[in-house]
């Protein structure tokens, strides 16, 4: 196979990232060098990789820096309304390469870092990702933060400084292993810790009722430190803010309580405050009713709020004087996006904050309150909904308790004058749920106090306002929205695949990376063979580097010519990478039966983590890589199947394996997947989708046109008319013999001969109580993955349903999702104006 062209031979042609100006080369390597001996103090002979990466990371952060002071600048002296993103997680991934093309220097880089000798690539491969996130949720969180600041938003992402992110997952004799994500053990030079702003955050204690108010009194108290991450827009020189807060033990330790000797116990003590901010909890879509995450949520919002206040009160630079006192100017100066319900207790805290501290009657601070907050709704699955056990929160928060049972009191009372004797509604509605254990429902908290609340996919809020939240739809039809998430295509295209976005360059200039909308100019060019083949050609280079990565990772030999199809996401049952292994073992049957046949050949790739406590998912992964190891070893195959299962899947391996994908598998049951995000970077990157009629799907399909989609199974009707009649698995079972043959080859042990009874639990899950019903969709879906491969034999076809694709993706850009969010929610307005930059004298 021959060697790929590099990224960095690539960049000697003239690209998207603009020309690498000499002085700018001159000042980097001055830069580069003065880092290296002062700021590291190494001198160039000792030097390691990771300490030139730390010297340019230094580097690329002297850019920010002007830029960052005067954007805050500007913000105080313009005083606009600020956006306040609130999410328990963020998932960046690496920061260095995404700061340089936004700030245009990666040529620059690129080029002085060639002349001193060193490869920009393996510098870059030092950089550890900053894995604070689980998935779609905080990775959705990140690409709005760079739109925020790429459409000049005052805006601020909020969250937690994790000491230990999602895991890092190692496979081992075909299982998940979780091994601690110790992102921070050499240090993050992208960071500021800000300790002049931190914050004390309250837990426990008792409650004293006054005349003139409540005192929450007798708590233990945390420290929240605040770590400032600058955030770039795409070449407007404005540069944003996301604070992530670590907790710190506070010094004064009452010696007199000790003991003889206790004092070493106290100090070691300290470490259950710091505990809150140490790891992230590894869940996707699955909720943990456990004190320390509900710490963790608390301790996110008291520090912010804290920080929204002081911020609120003194407008002006730097200062701590008090400007503004009227609170009831809140709204028309602040917005809090609630990223779902982890951070709900903003709407108790801030009411605690004006009713307790600032001394406002009730009805006041809830209008301010409610015209502050809105939310974001990311699921339906009812296992992923936050419900709070009323103990816990009474001994943890009991002000916050008392303040949500005075707003449901309220709450139910106008639900019962506009109802009256519906007690059947008045219990739905409720903020608190009987039976049982009491318990606190999160989401119910979140629509009651928000003034906005909204889905992330059409589909997605028209399921939430008919099915899950329809009584309080029904109630404030006003209130609910709809938001079709979307991704930053300055990490999802500029950065991870430079080729493709050369090739878009030549044909419709640049225009489009801060308009993406700009790529239906494409479709002009669907018939044009220079420009097909060019995408073809773009398309084969990202997958010969991709195998070569394959064949060092994995040790298999790959075969480029196969088609890569690829299904990376959480490993969840609804996800349903169940029914992407039956089509494997059906189309490795196939195989097998007729080995002289003309098979398209595949190279299928299914990458993901497992919650260290989902049973069944570990199970699917051992099930995916125990089917891999027959496959590859079966001569009669050949290259013709390959199956591999891509480890630690994380952003940074997303940037390598999304340009490289043929297909994209978009599979779930149709009404689970709230809107899906890896599907519209897999679009923009030329890859063909394979897909239900669910989440982002199907406005994808909307706008590339269904005819350049693989759809197939049932809609959300068919499923829930199957859930009304019920679904029986064992009449599929019994009619579809290429699917009895699969189930029968794993529940006889074909796939793990050694311990023939490995994957009984799946099987019997598959048989008895399936959810997510994968055989109903099982024969529409093999039947479906014929017409793929049909297709694919027809090389040029197949680029024109791609071209339709990536000119259809324009409207999954981030920068229109938050432009709706800013118009429609914050009540703010995008620009498009550019900040001087700090060396413009102007």
């Amino acid at each position: 196979m021959s060697k790929p062209l590099s990224d960095h031979d690539r960049k000697k042609q003239i690209s998207v990232k603009g020309l690498a100006g000499v002085e700018n080369v001159v000042d980097l390597k001055s830069n580069f060098n003065r880092h290296l001996h002062f700021t590291l103090v190494k001198d160039r002979n000792v030097s390691t990789k990771r300490d030139y990466y730390f010297a340019l990371a230094n580097t690329v952060r002297d850019h920010l820096v002007g830029r960052w002071i005067r954007t805050q600048q500007s913000y105080y002296e313009k005083d606009p309304k600020r956006v306040y993103y609130l999410s328990l997680e963020f998932y960046m991934g690496r920061t260095l390469q995404n700061t340089m093309v936004n700030l245009a220097l990666e040529n620059a880089c690129d080029e002085a870092m060639y002349q001193l000798g060193l490869d920009m690539e393996e510098l870059q491969e030092m950089e550890e990702d900053a894995g604070l996130g689980n998935g779609g949720l905080g990775r959705l969180a990140a690409c709005f933060l760079d739109s925020m600041a790429s459409l000049g938003l005052a805006a601020y992402g909020y969250g937690i400084r994790y000491e230990f992110g999602i895991f890092n997952q190692k496979i081992d004799n075909g299982w998940q292993v979780e091994e601690a994500d110790d992102w921070l053990r050499y240090g993050n030079p992208w960071e500021k810790a800000r300790p002049e702003y931190m914050r004390p955050v309250h837990f426990y204690g008792r409650l004293e009722h006054h005349p003139d108010g409540v005192k929450w009194v007798d708590t233990q108290v945390v420290l929240a430190l605040p770590y400032d991450t600058p955030i770039p827009g795409y070449r407007n020189n404005i540069v944003n803010t996301m604070r992530l807060w670590s907790a710190k033990a506070p010094c004064e330790f009452n010696l007199k309580d000790f003991n003889v000797g206790g004092y070493i116990e106290a100090v070691l003590d300290r470490n259950l405050a710091e505990n809150i901010s140490r790891v992230l909890y590894p869940n996707d879509n699955f909720f943990e009713g456990k004190e320390l995450r509900l710490k963790q949520e608390y301790f996110v919002v008291a520090a912010t709020l804290q920080d929204i206040i002081r911020r609120f009160k003194a407008s002006k630079f730097g200062s701590r004087e008090i400007v503004r006192s009227d609170f009831t100017t809140l709204p028309n100066k602040v917005a809090i996006q609630l990223n779902d319900t982890h951070p709900a207790l903003a709407i108790p805290e801030l009411m605690r904050v004006l009713v307790d501290l600032e001394k406002l009657p009730w009805e006041e601070a809830w209008d301010i309150c409610v015209k502050t907050c809105a939310y974001t709704n990311h699921t339906v699955l009812p296992e992923a909904l936050e419900r709070w056990p009323i103990d816990l929160f009474q001994s943890l928060l009991p002000r916050h308790l008392e303040i949500i049972y005075e707003i449901n009191r309220r709450h139910l009372e106008r639900v019962s004058s506009l109802y009256p004797g519906d007690m059947d509604r008045l219990r739905r509605m409720s903020l608190i749920e009987e039976g049982g254990q009491k318990r606190v429902n999160m989401a119910h908290l979140c629509i009651v106090g928000s003034h906005a609340v909204n889905g992330v996919a059409r589909i997605h809020s028209d399921i939430i306002k008919a099915t899950v939240f329809k009584d309080f739809y029904e109630m404030d039809p006003d209130k609910f929205q709809n938001k079709t998430n979307g991704i930053t295509p300055r990490r999802w295209l500029v950065m991870c695949n430079p080729g493709l976005a050369d090739v878009i360059v030549e044909k419709i200039g640049e225009d489009f990376i801060r308009d993406l909308d700009q790529l239906q100019t494409l479709r002009k060019f669907v018939n044009d063979e220079a420009f097909i083949r060019d995408v073809a050609k773009v398309k084969q280079e990202n997958k010969m580097k991709f195998a070569v990565h394959l064949e060092e990772h994995y040790k298999v030999k790959i075969n480029p010519n196969s088609m890569f199809d690829i299904q990376v996401k959480r490993i969840h049952e609804y996800k349903r990478q169940l029914l992407n292994c039956l089509h494997i073992i059906t189309f490795y049957n196939r195989i097998k039966k007729e080995p002289n046949k003309q098979w398209t050949p595949r190279t299928i790739m299914i990458g993901g983590k497992a919650a260290p406590g989902y049973h069944t998912a570990k199970l699917i992964i051992r099930l995916i890589t125990a089917i891999g190891e027959v496959v590859n070893n079966d001569p009669v195959v050949g290259d013709r199947l390959k199956v591999i299962f891509l480890e630690n899947y994380r952003v940074t391996l997303a940037e390598k394996v999304i340009p490289a994908a043929d297909l994209s598998e978009q599979i779930s049951t149709a009404g689970t997947e709230a809107s899906g995000t890896g599907n519209m970077k897999f679009m923009l990157n030329g890859a063909l989708t394979i897909g239900t009629m669910d989440g982002a799907n199907v406005e994808m399909a909307e706008e590339a046109g269904e005819e350049n989609f693989f759809i197939f199974g049932m809609r959300v009707d068919d499923v829930e008319a199957m859930d009304i009649k019920g679904y029986n698995a064992s009449e599929y079972y019994n009619r579809i013999p290429e699917l009895k043959h699969a189930i029968d080859q794993i529940a006889g042990g074909f796939f793990s001969p050694k311990q023939p009874d490995l994957f009984k639990d799946i099987v019997n899950m598959l048989m008895h109580n399936d959810r997510f019903k994968v055989f109903a969709d099982y024969e529409e879906y093999i039947k479906c993955q014929e017409k793929v491969s049909a297709l694919y034999n027809k090389p040029k076809e197949w680029t024109k349903k791609v071209i339709h694709n990536i000119a259809g993706s324009g409207k999954f850009s981030s920068d229109r999702t938050i432009s709706q969010y800013a118009r429609e929610i914050w009540g703010v307005e995008p620009s498009l104006e550019k900040l001087a930059a700090p060396d413009d004298l102007k």
